[in-house]
C-alpha cells in the first residue's frame, strides 16, 4: 500500500529517520559538533577509510567553516581515537586497533547487561514500547539490502533507547566515544539474511525479558545478543589488511 504515492519502503525509511530525529535533542548544534558528528559518521561508515589524509583546507571548504570549529571537531575525533593529528603536518584517519576493538566490546557488553537488569527490575513499559517501535522499523527494512546502513543506525538507536529509558544516556555516550574501532569492524560485516534475523530475535528476546521483569533472562539475552567469538576480528583483518594497525 502506498502513502501519498510513496512505496512501503519509502514510508519505512521516512518513519525511521523521523523517529531518530525526534529522539535527538533539538538544541541547535554548534559548528564544531555538527562537523564532529558528520566526520565521525563518515569515518565509522568507512566512507573515509583508515589511512585517509584529512586535508584541513578541503574540510573547511566542505563544511564552510573557519579553522576554529574544524580544529575543535578534529581534536574531539582524536580523543575518540579515530584520527591522529600531526601538528603542522597532517591529520590521518587511524587504522583499526584490534586491542581497542576488544576493549570497546568489553565495555559495551558490561554496561548493557547492567542496563537491561535495572530496566527489568523497574517499570519500563514505556521504554519497551519505544524500543519495539525501533525493532518494527528494522523489521520493515530487513529485506532491503540497500538500506543496511539505516538498519545498522536503527540498531544503535535501539540500544540508546534502553540507556535513555534508564536515564543513563551519558553511559551510552561513553560507549560511543570508546567504540569507534569496534564500530568500524562491525561496518565491515555484510549481514546475511540469517544474521539480520538473529539480530531481530535478539532484540525481541531482550524486550520480552524486560517486560517479564526477569533480570537474569534480560542479562542472558543481552549477553547472547552481543556475543563474539574471541577471534572474530581475524576474519575481517584478513580481508582488509590495509585497514588494520
Amino acid at each position: 500500500m502506498n502513502d501519498g504515492g510513496r512505496t512501503g519502503m519509502e514510508v519505512s525509511i521516512k518513519a525511521a529517520l523521523d523517529l531518530m530525529r525526534h529522539d535527538v535533542p533539538q538544541a541547535r548544534p554548534s559548528a564544531a559538533s555538527r562537523i564532529y558528528d558528520d566526520l565521525r559518521q563518515r569515518i565509522l561508515s568507512l566512507e573515509l577509510p583508515p589511512g585517509t589524509n584529512l586535508l584541513r583546507a578541503d574540510l573547511a571548504r566542505h563544511y564552510d567553516v573557519s579553522v576554529t570549529p574544524l580544529r575543535d571537531a578534529l581534536q574531539k575525533l582524536e580523543a575518540d581515537g579515530l584520527v591522529r593529528i600531526y601538528p603542522q603536518s597532517r591529520t590521518l584517519v587511524t587504522r583499526i586497533d584490534e586491542a581497542l576493538v576488544h576493549e570497546g566490546h568489553f565495555l559495551r557488553r558490561a554496561l548493557e547487561t547492567e542496563v537491561v537488569r535495572h530496566l527489568a527490575k523497574g517499570e519500563a513499559s514505556e521504554t519497551v514500547e519505544r524500543a519495539r517501535s525501533v525493532v518494527a522499523l528494522q523489521r520493515s527494512l530487513q529485506d532491503e539490502r540497500g538500506q543496511l546502513r539505516l538498519f545498522q543506525e536503527l540498531d544503535e538507536h535501539f540500544h540508546r533507547t534502553l540507556f535513555d529509558g534508564l536515564g543513563r544516556s551519558a553511559l551510552h555516550d561513553l560507549i560511543r566515544s570508546r567504540a569507534g574501532h569496534l564500530d568500524r569492524v562491525r561496518r565491515l560485516q555484510t549481514h546475511s539474511p540469517e544474521k539480520i534475523q538473529d539480530i531481530l530475535r535478539g532484540h525481541d528476546a531482550i524486550l520480552e525479558a524486560i517486560s517479564a521483569g526477569d533480570e537474569d533472562a534480560a542479562m542472558a539475552a543481552m549477553r547472547d545478543h552481543l556475543f563474539k567469538e574471541p577471534d572474530w576480528v581475524q576474519e575481517f583483518r584478513a580481508m582488509h589488511v590495509d585497514y588494520f594497525a
